[in-house]
C-alpha cells in the first residue's frame, strides 16, 4: 500500500513533522512518498535516507492554480495523508479524496491561526482593500496560505476520515487522535555515542553546553536562556544552536547582541543529530508562554530525552506531561530561574545524568518511533 504525504510547504517547518511520519510508516512497511510545494530556495530540512521527495515550485495566485495540478497529479498513493490544514496540502488533499474516493488523512502539529492572533484575527477589509488584496500582484489573497484561508481549511477539518494531532491543545479543539512527536530511540541511543569526542568533533571541547537543537523564533524563549548566561557570567559556558531559522534574520539579530555566549552549528541530516546532540551537557527548550507554544509539541523535547540528557524546559502546554519527573522546570520568561536552574544543574551533574537516564525510559516508553507506528497502523487499519 502507498501513502502519499501531502506537505504544504517543504522550505517550512511543517516539513520535520512530515519527515518523522514518514519515518514511521516506512517503519510499518508502507511505500511513502512526499509531494509538497516549494515556496522557499531549499529544504528546511534535510530528509531521512530513503523517503522519495517529489517538489513542486510554490507559487501565488493565480500561477498556484496550475502548478497545483501538478500537486494533485502527484498525489497517487491509496492512501492521502495531509500535513496541516492549509489550502496548499488539505485543501487540494480534499480535492484528491473527491475525485479518486481514497481515504484522507490530516496531520495537525501547530494551531495555523495561532500565528495570527488564533480566534482574535478577523479580515474585515473596506471594498478597496479588498480589490488590492486580490488585484495587486502582491496583494494579500494571493497568498495561498493566508490565514483566511486557513480558517476555511479549519472549518473543513471533520472532512478528513480521520485527524492525528500532537497536543492535548489541539485535541480540545479539533478532536483527532493523539499522536505525539516520536523519536527514533534506536538511532538517538547514547550508547552509541562518545560526548568527549562529539564535543571535541564540533570545537565544543572547552566549554559547558547548552544545546537548543532547532530553529530560534521568538515564541522559543532563546533569548531567555542568553540573558541567564549574561545574569551568570561565566566564561566556559555556552548556548549551541543548530541549524538556525531559515525565516528571516533573527539569528544574526540574537549573535549582535549575544555573540559571545553562541556557538551556531549548520543544519545536518537527522541521521548526524544524534552525534551533535552528545556533543551537549544540558537540552534547553525554553518555550515562553504564547498561544503558538501552547499548541506545539517541541520535538528539541525527544531531542535530548533519548539521548539521556537533562533537559531545562517550562511550564508551557504539554511539557511538563511529557517530561514527568525527568526534567527540570522552570516558569515560561523568567531568566533567573534558567540562571538558577543552569547553576543548579551544573553543580550536581552526576545526578543530572541519573534524571537524564530516566528521560531516556520515559521516552523510549511513550516518544518512540514503535509507539507511534502502534497508533498510527490501527487507524489506517480501521480506515
Amino acid at each position: 500500500m502507498k501513502i502519499s504525504l501531502v506537505v504544504s510547504d517543504l522550505s517550512g517547518g511543517g516539513s520535520v513533522r512530515a519527515f518523522l511520519l514518514a519515518q514511521v510508516l516506512k517503519k510499518l512497511n508502507y511505500d511513502v512518498e512526499i509531494v509538497g510545494f516549494l515556496f522557499g530556495k531549499e529544504l528546511y530540512a534535510i530528509p531521512p535516507n530513503e523517503i522519495r521527495i517529489v517538489s513542486i515550485p510554490g507559487k501565488n495566485y493565480p500561477e498556484f492554480l496550475n502548478y497545483s495540478r501538478q500537486v494533485l497529479q502527484k498525489i497517487d498513493g491509496d492512501i492521502i495523508y495531509a500535513v496541516k490544514p492549509k489550502v496548499t496540502s488539505f485543501g487540494l488533499s480534499l480535492i484528491k479524496k473527491i475525485s479518486s474516493r481514497r481515504p484522507l488523512l490530516l496531520d495537525m502539529d501547530d494551531w495555523e491561526l495561532s500565528w495570527y492572533g488564533g480566534m482574535e484575527w478577523k479580515y474585515r477589509p473596506s471594498l478597496k482593500q479588498f480589490a488590492r488584496d486580490i488585484f495587486k500582484k502582491n496583494g494579500a489573497l494571493r497568498f495561498p496560505d493566508h490565514p483566511l484561508y486557513i480558517q476555511w481549511m479549519e472549518s473543513l477539518v471533520k472532512k478528513a476520515d480521520a485527524v492525528t494531532i500532537d497536543t492535548q491543545f489541539l485535541k480540545e479543539r479539533f478532536g483527532g487522535v493523539y499522536l505525539p512527536n516520536g523519536k527514533d530511540t534506536d538511532m538517538f541511543n547514547p550508547n552509541i555515542y562518545d560526548s568527549k569526542a562529539s564535543r571535541i568533533r564540533y570545537g565544543l571541547s572547552n566549554y559547558k553546553i547548552l544545546m537548543f537543537p532547532g530553529a530560534p523564533r521568538p515564541h522559543k524563549g532563546v533569548e531567555d536562556v542568553l540573558m541567564a548566561l549574561d545574569l551568570l557570567n561565566q566564561s566556559d559556558l555556552r548556548l549551541v544552536i543548530v541549524g538556525g531559522s531559515p525565516y528571516d534574520d533573527y539569528d544574526d539579530k540574537l549573535i549582535q547582541r549575544w555573540g559571545r555566549w553562541i556557538i551556531k552549528l549548520p543544519k545536518c541530516p537527522v541521521e548526524v543529530m544524534p552525534e551533535v546532540v552528545a556533543a551537549a551537557h544540558v537540552v534547553v527548550v525554553p518555550q515562553r508562554d504564547t498561544i503558538i507554544a501552547r499548541a506545539q509539541f517541541p520535538l528539541k523535547l525527544t531531542d535530548g530525552m533519548a539521548m539521556a540528557k537533562p533537559v531545562l524546559s517550562t511550564r508551557v502546554g504539554d511539557i511538563p506531561e511529557i517530561l514527568g519527573e525527568t526534567g527540570y522546570l522552570v516558569n515560561p520568561d523568567s531568566p533567573e530561574e534558567i540562571a538558577s536552574q543552569i547553576d543548579f544543574i551544573f553543580q550536581n551533574l552526576e545526578s543530572a545524568s541519573k534524571r537524564g537516564l530516566k528521560a531516556r525510559e520515559r521516552c523510549v516508553e511513550k516518544y518512540s518511533i514503535e509507539t507511534m507506528a502502534s497508533t498510527l497502523e490501527s487507524m489506517i487499519v480501521r480506515l
